[in-house]
């Protein structure tokens, strides 16, 4: 009997250790150092806009689907599945040169820093910066002052 009890006690015990928690996974906040910011300070030297035409194919897809449901409302027969296939790379087609020209403007703020180097930046804070405006650059951002 109590060979028994031993054998059914053995595997809870093992379950319940594989429970317990990994004490190095509960770590506090506090271990880890944050990074430290480079701040500079500079003036606006130039601002670029650029335009970035990369499609990512919803335009493609949407346009198809649409084209495909308006090419099915014609004809009948054959004639309905060849309007159909048509509709629907027409529309992919369409759909996918408008996602192109729309684009992403991106803007890139070009920096001359108080000791004399440059700083090319893409990411910019609030507000809005001109041409000569005294700045911060914090990290990978700039800010007007």
């Amino acid at each position: 009997m109590r060979t028994l009890a031993l054998l059914a006690l053995a595997p809870a015990c093992a379950l319940l250790a594989a429970c317990a928690a990994d004490p190095a996974y509960y770590r506090g906040y506090d271990t880890y150092a944050a990074a430290p910011q480079r701040v500079e300070y500079g003036v606006v030297e130039s601002i670029q806009m650029t335009r970035d035409g990369r499609p990512t194919g919803l335009g493609a897809v949407l346009g198809g689907v649409a084209g495909g449901i308006l090419g099915h409302q014609i004809g009948s027969g054959s004639g309905n599945t060849a309007a159909t296939i048509a509709g629907a790379l027409g529309g992919a087609y369409v759909g996918n040169e408008m996602e192109r020209s729309r684009g992403n403007e991106d803007y890139r703020v070009v920096v001359r820093l108080d000791g004399g180097g440059t700083l090319a930046m893409r990411e910019v804070g609030e507000g809005q910066l001109r041409v000569g405006d005294r700045v911060r650059v914090v990290g990978d951002r700039v800010y007007r002052i």
